[in-house]
């Protein structure tokens, strides 16, 4: 019979691997090495953030993608457990122009903003139509595509973080406003990777970050997929959408459907049942609303993974009032990367974020920030394993 989660057992299993090496546990710190050059010839930093906690997160300033999360299995043996590449290029290239935005910071609108266009305050703004007649994270140039500056935090010795800054002129893929954006990436001891995100605008506009991390507990590249792996989303709605993956409306019900993960079920469990929302994205890429109570500023519990193969668990809290949820329905093991070939159901996502095309539904949790506001998200994965 196996345990209940135990959270603090990431250290146990790390700890133990470096006694027995020898060696002596190490306090946080964050280093930092070149990466590359991009196309354009600006050098680009690889940055790890690790702690005797056991997990270690790597990112770079183009796009703030976090390119590795390393993480020990319930025997203590390491590995990384989110899809990505070995070099700059690949995500400059395989990553960018095929649209599979790996590890990397999301904005100004996360997900779908239907027909590419919005009204605010009774102007049209036209974006571009990067995923026809759609747009799509951003545009063609999003925030994935830009390079953060970076700069250490102080912490207690016990985590170490770092906080990425970037300003998107007014106009910049056609969303009004100069925005300054912040991202501080977190790690504790304990396994927990925090992502708080803020911004502030000149003149009103939307805004809607998330990361793009795509992970697989059984290790990156595994040849089984997720597929085994048990999720469990808090959530008892979920948003049905069209053809182009544009929300139809109000929420529904996921009882009775394959999108009800209110207890632990494999990802694979239902993923091919002959349901029109599965036909429409190949599988799974919607988006729950989160069941929220209490104090809705402070991150709550958004959806948890489990790995029966390697033990390792996966937690998301979040302030914000949806999940969404991609399986990898398009893979086709033509992009290889850290671990391996990434074939169909080789990873998925858990993007928190508000509803898609918000801006252009009232009746959702509103993405307009004006001057004067300041835009505040913040999304915790902590990782763990189950003896």
């Amino acid at each position: 019979m196996r345990a209940g989660y135990n959270w603090r057992s990431v250290a146990a299993c790390c700890l133990a691997v470096l006694l027995t090496s020898g060696c002596a546990p190490k306090t946080a710190s964050l280093t930092s090495s070149a990466f590359g050059t991009t196309e354009e010839g600006t050098p680009v930093t690889r940055y790890t953030m690790t702690t005797s906690g056991g997990v270690s997160v790597s990112f770079i300033n183009y796009g703030g993608i976090v390119t590795d999360v390393v993480a020990p299995d319930r025997d203590g043996r390491r590995e990384s457990i989110v899809l990505g590449f070995p070099t700059l290029r690949e995500y400059e290239t395989t990553n960018a122009r095929r649209g599979l935005y790996f590890g990397a910071i999301i904005g100004r609108y996360a997900n779908f903003i239907a027909g590419g266009r919005f009204k605010l305050d009774g102007r049209e703004h036209r974006l571009f139509q990067n995923y026809p007649p759609n747009s799509l994270h951003g545009g063609a140039r999003g925030f994935d595509k830009r390079i953060w500056r970076v700069e250490p935090l102080a912490t207690a010795g016990r985590s170490v973080g770092a906080r990425l800054t970037y300003t998107s002129p007014d106009g910049e893929e056609g969303y009004p406003g100069t925005l300054n954006a912040s991202v501080t990436y977190t790690l504790s001891e304990d396994g927990a990777f925090a992502i708080n995100y803020q911004a502030t605008t000149d003149e009103a506009t939307v805004v809607a970050m998330t990361n793009h991390l795509n992970f697989n507990l059984a290790g990156a590249g595994s040849p089984d997929g997720v597929l085994r792996q048990e999720l469990m989303v808090n959530a008892d709605r979920y948003l049905p959408t069209d053809r182009t993956q544009i929300p139809l409306g109000q929420s529904a019900p996921v009882q009775g459907s394959p999108f009800d993960f209110r207890r632990p079920t494999p990802i694979g469990a239902r993923i091919r049942e002959p349901h029109p929302q599965l036909a429409i994205a190949g599988g799974y890429d919607h988006n729950w609303v989160l069941n929220k109570q209490g104090d809705v500023s402070q991150p709550q519990l958004a959806a948890r993974v489990y790995d029966p193969g390697s033990g390792r668990v996966l937690e998301c809290l979040t302030t914000e009032p949806a999940v969404l949820s991609y399986t990898a329905n398009g893979f086709n093991g033509s992009v290889t990367g850290i671990g391996g070939r990434y074939g169909r159901y080789a990873g998925f996502t858990l993007e928190t974020q508000h509803f898609p095309d918000s801006p252009n539904r009232p009746e959702y949790p509103s993405t307009v920030l004006r001057p004067g506001q300041v835009y505040q998200s913040t999304t915790v994965f902590r990782f763990g394993v189950r003896s």
